[in-house]
Protein backbone atom coordinates (compact mmCIF):
# COMPACT_ATOMS: atom_id res chain seq x y z
CA UNK A 1 0.00 0.00 0.00
CA UNK A 2 1.32 3.46 -0.89
CA UNK A 3 -1.18 6.13 0.10
CA UNK A 4 -0.80 9.17 2.32
CA UNK A 5 -4.61 9.22 2.69
CA UNK A 6 -4.82 5.78 4.29
CA UNK A 7 -2.55 6.45 7.26
CA UNK A 8 -0.96 3.81 9.46
CA UNK A 9 1.33 6.17 11.37
CA UNK A 10 0.93 9.13 13.68
CA UNK A 11 2.62 11.60 11.32
CA UNK A 12 0.69 10.32 8.28
CA UNK A 13 -2.58 10.82 10.17
CA UNK A 14 -1.69 14.47 10.68
CA UNK A 15 -0.83 14.85 7.00
CA UNK A 16 -4.16 13.28 5.99
CA UNK A 17 -6.05 15.52 8.42
CA UNK A 18 -4.36 18.63 7.02
CA UNK A 19 -5.19 17.51 3.47
CA UNK A 20 -8.87 16.94 4.21
CA UNK A 21 -9.26 20.20 6.15
CA UNK A 22 -7.76 22.21 3.28
CA UNK A 23 -9.70 20.25 0.66
CA UNK A 24 -13.02 20.76 2.43
CA UNK A 25 -12.19 24.42 3.01
CA UNK A 26 -11.39 24.87 -0.68
CA UNK A 27 -14.63 23.16 -1.71
CA UNK A 28 -16.68 25.40 0.58
CA UNK A 29 -15.07 28.53 -0.89
CA UNK A 30 -15.58 27.19 -4.44
CA UNK A 31 -19.26 26.50 -3.71
CA UNK A 32 -19.75 30.04 -2.35
CA UNK A 33 -18.13 31.56 -5.43
CA UNK A 34 -20.33 29.45 -7.74
CA UNK A 35 -23.47 30.45 -5.81
CA UNK A 36 -22.54 34.11 -5.98
CA UNK A 37 -21.88 33.78 -9.72
CA UNK A 38 -25.28 32.15 -10.27
CA UNK A 39 -26.96 34.79 -8.13
CA UNK A 40 -25.38 37.61 -10.12
CA UNK A 41 -25.96 36.05 -13.55
CA UNK A 42 -29.43 34.54 -13.18
CA UNK A 43 -31.33 35.88 -10.22
CA UNK A 44 -30.17 39.45 -9.81
CA UNK A 45 -29.45 40.81 -13.28
CA UNK A 46 -29.76 44.52 -12.49
CA UNK A 47 -26.52 46.32 -11.54
CA UNK A 48 -25.77 46.92 -7.88
CA UNK A 49 -25.34 50.41 -6.49
CA UNK A 50 -21.99 52.08 -5.96
CA UNK A 51 -22.55 51.98 -2.22
CA UNK A 52 -23.11 48.18 -2.28
CA UNK A 53 -20.01 47.65 -4.47
CA UNK A 54 -17.95 49.79 -2.09
CA UNK A 55 -18.99 47.50 0.77
CA UNK A 56 -18.60 44.25 -1.19
CA UNK A 57 -15.07 44.79 -2.49
CA UNK A 58 -13.24 45.22 0.85
CA UNK A 59 -15.22 42.46 2.58
CA UNK A 60 -15.24 39.84 -0.22
CA UNK A 61 -11.90 40.84 -1.73
CA UNK A 62 -9.96 41.64 1.43
CA UNK A 63 -11.39 40.59 4.77
CA UNK A 64 -12.71 37.14 3.71
CA UNK A 65 -9.53 35.91 1.92
CA UNK A 66 -7.26 37.21 4.69
CA UNK A 67 -9.41 35.56 7.37
CA UNK A 68 -9.62 32.20 5.58
CA UNK A 69 -5.93 32.06 4.63
CA UNK A 70 -4.87 33.15 8.14
CA UNK A 71 -7.00 30.41 9.68
CA UNK A 72 -5.56 27.74 7.35
CA UNK A 73 -2.00 28.96 7.96
CA UNK A 74 -2.52 28.99 11.74
CA UNK A 75 -3.90 25.44 11.61
CA UNK A 76 -0.95 24.22 9.50
CA UNK A 77 1.57 25.89 11.84
CA UNK A 78 -0.20 24.33 14.83
CA UNK A 79 0.13 20.89 13.23
CA UNK A 80 3.76 21.37 12.18
CA UNK A 81 5.46 20.14 15.41
CA UNK A 82 3.56 16.85 15.19
CA UNK A 83 4.36 16.50 11.47
CA UNK A 84 8.09 16.61 12.24
CA UNK A 85 8.50 15.34 15.81
CA UNK A 86 12.12 15.15 16.88
CA UNK A 87 13.23 12.23 18.99
CA UNK A 88 16.42 12.63 20.98
CA UNK A 89 18.89 10.13 19.42
CA UNK A 90 20.37 9.44 22.86
CA UNK A 91 16.95 8.49 24.25
CA UNK A 92 15.45 6.73 21.24
CA UNK A 93 14.82 3.04 21.85
CA UNK A 94 15.76 2.16 18.29
CA UNK A 95 17.74 4.11 15.73
CA UNK A 96 17.72 3.09 12.08
CA UNK A 97 20.47 4.39 9.81
CA UNK A 98 19.59 4.53 6.11
CA UNK A 99 22.07 5.31 3.34
CA UNK A 100 20.69 5.84 -0.15
CA UNK A 101 22.70 4.75 -3.20
CA UNK A 102 21.92 4.36 -6.88
CA UNK A 103 19.59 2.45 -6.71
CA UNK A 104 19.28 0.68 -3.37
CA UNK A 105 19.10 1.27 0.39
CA UNK A 106 21.63 0.30 3.06
CA UNK A 107 19.86 -0.17 6.41
CA UNK A 108 21.44 -0.55 9.86
CA UNK A 109 19.46 -1.04 13.08
CA UNK A 110 21.32 0.42 16.08
CA UNK A 111 20.07 -0.95 19.38
CA UNK A 112 20.41 0.82 22.76
CA UNK A 113 22.92 -1.80 23.95
CA UNK A 114 25.28 -0.88 21.11
CA UNK A 115 24.66 -3.94 18.92
CA UNK A 116 23.75 -3.55 15.26
CA UNK A 117 21.79 -5.46 12.65
CA UNK A 118 22.66 -4.80 9.01
CA UNK A 119 20.12 -5.18 6.22
CA UNK A 120 19.18 -3.67 2.87
CA UNK A 121 16.17 -2.64 0.78
CA UNK A 122 13.66 -3.32 3.55
CA UNK A 123 12.54 -1.46 6.68
CA UNK A 124 10.98 -3.06 9.74
CA UNK A 125 9.75 -1.18 12.78
CA UNK A 126 7.65 -1.90 15.87
CA UNK A 127 4.07 -0.69 16.18
CA UNK A 128 3.48 1.88 18.91
CA UNK A 129 7.15 2.78 19.39
CA UNK A 130 8.81 5.89 17.98
CA UNK A 131 11.76 5.12 15.72
CA UNK A 132 14.51 7.59 14.92
CA UNK A 133 15.78 7.43 11.33
CA UNK A 134 19.22 8.79 10.48
CA UNK A 135 19.34 9.50 6.74
CA UNK A 136 22.24 10.24 4.39
CA UNK A 137 23.36 9.49 0.84
CA UNK A 138 26.42 7.87 -0.67
CA UNK A 139 26.23 9.57 -4.07
CA UNK A 140 23.45 12.08 -4.83
CA UNK A 141 20.22 13.44 -3.39
CA UNK A 142 17.59 10.79 -2.69
CA UNK A 143 14.37 11.11 -0.68
CA UNK A 144 13.05 8.63 1.88
CA UNK A 145 9.25 8.36 1.92
CA UNK A 146 6.79 5.88 3.39
CA UNK A 147 3.46 7.62 2.57
CA UNK A 148 1.35 5.51 4.93
CA UNK A 149 3.63 6.29 7.90
CA UNK A 150 4.76 9.89 7.47
CA UNK A 151 6.24 12.64 5.34
CA UNK A 152 9.35 12.46 3.18
CA UNK A 153 12.89 13.49 4.05
CA UNK A 154 15.83 14.08 1.70
CA UNK A 155 19.07 12.11 1.88
CA UNK A 156 21.95 14.46 1.03
CA UNK A 157 25.63 13.51 0.56
CA UNK A 158 27.77 14.78 3.42
CA UNK A 159 24.78 15.60 5.60
CA UNK A 160 22.72 13.57 8.06
CA UNK A 161 19.00 14.34 8.30
CA UNK A 162 16.74 12.92 10.96
CA UNK A 163 13.19 11.64 10.69
CA UNK A 164 11.01 10.30 13.48
CA UNK A 165 8.13 7.90 12.72
CA UNK A 166 5.59 6.11 14.88
CA UNK A 167 3.60 3.29 13.26
CA UNK A 168 0.10 2.82 14.68
CA UNK A 169 -1.09 -0.18 12.66
CA UNK A 170 0.68 -3.42 11.75
CA UNK A 171 1.01 -4.13 8.07
CA UNK A 172 3.23 -3.95 5.00
CA UNK A 173 3.54 -0.59 3.30
CA UNK A 174 5.47 0.60 0.27
CA UNK A 175 8.32 3.08 0.60
CA UNK A 176 9.85 4.93 -2.30
CA UNK A 177 12.65 7.28 -3.27
CA UNK A 178 10.77 10.52 -3.92
CA UNK A 179 13.61 12.51 -5.52
CA UNK A 180 14.65 11.80 -9.12
CA UNK A 181 18.07 10.20 -8.80
CA UNK A 182 18.80 8.57 -12.16
CA UNK A 183 17.62 6.09 -14.72
CA UNK A 184 16.20 3.57 -12.20
CA UNK A 185 14.77 6.10 -9.76
CA UNK A 186 11.29 4.58 -10.15
CA UNK A 187 12.73 1.18 -9.17
CA UNK A 188 14.29 2.41 -5.94
CA UNK A 189 11.57 1.26 -3.57
CA UNK A 190 11.34 -0.86 -0.42
CA UNK A 191 8.71 -2.61 1.68
CA UNK A 192 8.17 -1.17 5.16
CA UNK A 193 6.81 -3.74 7.60
CA UNK A 194 5.24 -2.51 10.86
CA UNK A 195 5.27 -5.39 13.35
CA UNK A 196 3.92 -5.99 16.81
CA UNK A 197 6.70 -5.21 19.32
CA UNK A 198 7.20 -8.83 20.41
CA UNK A 199 7.39 -10.02 16.79
CA UNK A 200 9.82 -7.24 15.95
CA UNK A 201 12.12 -8.11 18.86
CA UNK A 202 12.10 -11.76 17.80
CA UNK A 203 12.90 -10.74 14.21
CA UNK A 204 15.72 -8.46 15.34
CA UNK A 205 17.18 -11.16 17.59
CA UNK A 206 17.14 -13.69 14.73
CA UNK A 207 18.83 -11.21 12.39
CA UNK A 208 21.54 -10.56 14.98
CA UNK A 209 22.93 -14.02 14.24
CA UNK A 210 24.24 -15.51 10.99
CA UNK A 211 21.62 -17.32 8.95
CA UNK A 212 21.16 -21.03 9.66
CA UNK A 213 21.11 -21.51 5.89
CA UNK A 214 24.86 -20.88 5.65
CA UNK A 215 25.56 -24.57 6.16
CA UNK A 216 23.09 -25.80 3.55
CA UNK A 217 23.76 -26.16 -0.17
CA UNK A 218 27.54 -25.94 0.10
CA UNK A 219 27.83 -26.13 -3.68
CA UNK A 220 25.89 -22.86 -3.97
CA UNK A 221 28.06 -21.23 -1.32
CA UNK A 222 31.18 -22.42 -3.09
CA UNK A 223 29.99 -20.86 -6.35
CA UNK A 224 29.17 -17.61 -4.52
CA UNK A 225 32.73 -17.50 -3.22
CA UNK A 226 34.28 -18.62 -6.52
CA UNK A 227 32.59 -15.77 -8.39
CA UNK A 228 33.92 -13.30 -5.78
CA UNK A 229 30.44 -12.01 -4.92
CA UNK A 230 31.92 -11.00 -1.57
CA UNK A 231 33.81 -8.22 -3.35
CA UNK A 232 30.56 -6.23 -3.32
CA UNK A 233 28.24 -7.97 -0.87
CA UNK A 234 28.29 -8.89 2.81
CA UNK A 235 27.03 -12.18 4.24
CA UNK A 236 27.29 -12.40 8.03
CA UNK A 237 29.23 -15.47 9.14
CA UNK A 238 31.36 -15.64 5.98
CA UNK A 239 34.41 -13.86 4.62
CA UNK A 240 32.15 -11.76 2.39
CA UNK A 241 32.16 -8.42 4.22
CA UNK A 242 31.99 -5.73 1.54
CA UNK A 243 29.48 -2.90 1.72
CA UNK A 244 29.73 -1.78 -1.92
CA UNK A 245 26.43 -3.52 -2.68
CA UNK A 246 23.36 -4.59 -0.68
CA UNK A 247 23.87 -6.78 2.39
CA UNK A 248 22.81 -10.39 1.69
CA UNK A 249 23.05 -11.85 5.20
CA UNK A 250 19.37 -12.79 5.39
CA UNK A 251 18.34 -11.99 1.84
CA UNK A 252 16.14 -15.08 1.54
CA UNK A 253 13.72 -13.75 4.16
CA UNK A 254 13.10 -10.41 2.46
CA UNK A 255 9.88 -9.75 0.61
CA UNK A 256 11.54 -8.39 -2.54
CA UNK A 257 14.87 -8.23 -4.34
CA UNK A 258 16.33 -5.39 -6.38
CA UNK A 259 14.92 -2.73 -4.01
CA UNK A 260 11.24 -3.59 -4.45
CA UNK A 261 11.70 -4.68 -8.07
CA UNK A 262 10.78 -8.41 -7.94
CA UNK A 263 9.09 -10.84 -5.58
CA UNK A 264 11.76 -12.75 -3.70
CA UNK A 265 11.90 -16.30 -5.03
CA UNK A 266 14.55 -18.55 -6.59
CA UNK A 267 13.48 -17.77 -10.15
CA UNK A 268 13.68 -14.02 -9.56
CA UNK A 269 17.11 -14.40 -7.96
CA UNK A 270 18.32 -16.34 -10.98
CA UNK A 271 17.01 -13.64 -13.35
CA UNK A 272 18.68 -10.87 -11.39
CA UNK A 273 22.03 -12.66 -11.12
CA UNK A 274 22.33 -13.52 -14.81
CA UNK A 275 21.71 -10.01 -16.14
CA UNK A 276 20.78 -7.37 -13.52
CA UNK A 277 21.10 -4.35 -15.83
CA UNK A 278 18.36 -5.67 -18.13
CA UNK A 279 15.95 -5.67 -15.16
CA UNK A 280 17.26 -2.58 -13.42
CA UNK A 281 18.90 -0.09 -15.76
CA UNK A 282 21.94 1.56 -14.26
CA UNK A 283 22.71 -1.35 -11.93
CA UNK A 284 26.45 -1.64 -11.35
CA UNK A 285 26.29 -5.36 -10.69
CA UNK A 286 28.04 -7.31 -13.47
CA UNK A 287 26.14 -9.83 -15.57
CA UNK A 288 26.91 -13.51 -14.84
CA UNK A 289 25.96 -14.85 -18.25
CA UNK A 290 28.82 -17.37 -18.15
CA UNK A 291 27.15 -19.42 -15.42
CA UNK A 292 25.43 -22.62 -16.46
CA UNK A 293 21.76 -23.16 -15.62
CA UNK A 294 22.75 -25.61 -12.88
CA UNK A 295 25.29 -23.21 -11.34
CA UNK A 296 22.81 -20.36 -11.46
CA UNK A 297 20.16 -22.49 -9.74
CA UNK A 298 22.60 -23.53 -6.99
CA UNK A 299 23.65 -19.95 -6.16
CA UNK A 300 20.03 -18.72 -6.17
CA UNK A 301 18.92 -21.61 -3.95
CA UNK A 302 21.71 -20.86 -1.46
CA UNK A 303 20.79 -17.19 -1.34
CA UNK A 304 17.10 -18.01 -0.89
CA UNK A 305 18.08 -20.30 1.98
CA UNK A 306 19.64 -17.38 3.89
CA UNK A 307 16.57 -16.86 6.05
Amino acid sequence: MQSALDPAGEEASQVATLFWVMTIGGLVIWALVVLLSLYASRWKREPISEQAAARLIPWAGGVLPVTVLTALLAYALWLMPSLRPFADPDRAGLRVEVVGSQFWWHVAYRRPDGTSVISANEIRLPVGERVEFSLTSADMIHSFWIPALGGKMDLIPGRTNRLSLLATKAGTYRGQCAEFCGISHAHMAFPAIAMEPADFEAWLAARSRPSEGLGANQAGRGLFERERCGSCHRVDGTQAQSTAGPDLSHVGSRLTIGAGLLENDVEALERFIVHPASLKHGSRMPAYTHLSADELARIAAWLKGLQ
